[in-house]
């Protein structure tokens, strides 16, 4: 059962945290590098991918003379009839820099570990699949209730159509690109953070994880934001009983998919 196998799996990683404070061993050269680059990672989001982020990378490559990724720049995100679907591209690359590829390096070139121990595995994916449904259950009501809102509408979706677009292309180009975003992120908070310092706190890790989580919930509707604090415990709770970030990937875009589809049908999309 879900509940004796999450147990087991806090006893065990409070036993090891013990252990490892007993010989004297404090914190880790690993756990320094892990914090740091996670400051850096959500500091690249912020300044870097964020609008008006790639103005600064404008100005970097007018610095650096290359012209050619400057006029692309100035191409695609300013003066294409598609700006909008462009950003969110460039936003949802330098995420997947900063959620994936650094934590990726670190952990294979810094630390010569293997990826599945960070999550990037199926674990008891199909065995714990029933927690997906249960939680999505969940989810549905209280989505329809949240989609109600002003705070809601004027948030989601991150792509919003035009009144005369159909959903393909464009929409659902940026669905793909935002399961990629939810992909990286899972990777980042549930695997490099949480399975990245386990075994340095244990369970505890789950709480370290949810605070930068939270905050990167910050100018979103406050009850989303409040939500994120208990959604991070579940998700990543969730991944350490499985080993596998997979359920909160697809319960993350399932939950994320239908709000932007709830949103649509408020403002009337659907007719």
């Amino acid at each position: 059962m879900f509940l004796s196998g999450f147990i087991k799996a806090v006893k065990k990683t409070i036993r090891d945290t013990q252990l490892n404070r007993e010989t004297g061993n404090g914190v880790s050269k690993k756990a320094l590098i892990i914090i740091f680059s996670v400051s850096v990672s959500l500091l690249l989001i912020e300044y870097v991918g964020k609008y008006p982020g790639h103005h600064l990378m404008k100005d970097i490559a007018s610095a650096l003379g290359w012209d050619s990724f400057h006029d692309f720049l100035v191409k695609y995100m300013d003066d294409s009839p598609n700006y909008k679907l462009y950003k969110l591209a460039y936003w949802v690359s330098i995420i997947f820099i900063s959620y994936f590829i650094i934590p990726v390096i670190i952990i294979k070139v810094g630390f010569r570990e293997k990826l599945k121990d960070y999550g990037l595995q199926w674990g008891s994916f199909l065995k714990d699949s029933w927690i997906y449904l249960v939680m999505l259950a969940i989810m549905f009501p209280l989505v329809h209730f949240a989609s109600g809102t002003e705070s809601f509408q004027l948030r989601y979706p991150f792509y919003t159509p035009a009144a005369d677009e159909s959903l393909w292309p464009n929409f659902w180009v940026w669905q793909m690109l935002y399961f990629v975003q939810f992909f990286a992120l899972e990777f980042f908070f549930r695997g490099f953070i949480v399975h990245g310092l386990k075994k340095e706190i244990g369970f505890y890790a789950v709480f370290i994880m949810t605070i930068p989580y939270c905050m990167i919930h910050f100018g979103k509707p406050m009850g989303e934001t409040f939500a994120a604090i208990f959604a991070g415990i579940a998700l990543g709770t969730m991944s350490l009983k499985s080993r596998s970030i997979a359920l909160g990937v697809f319960l993350h875009y399932s939950v994320a998919i239908t709000m932007d589809f709830a949103a649509l049908w408020k403002e009337g999309f659907f007719g």
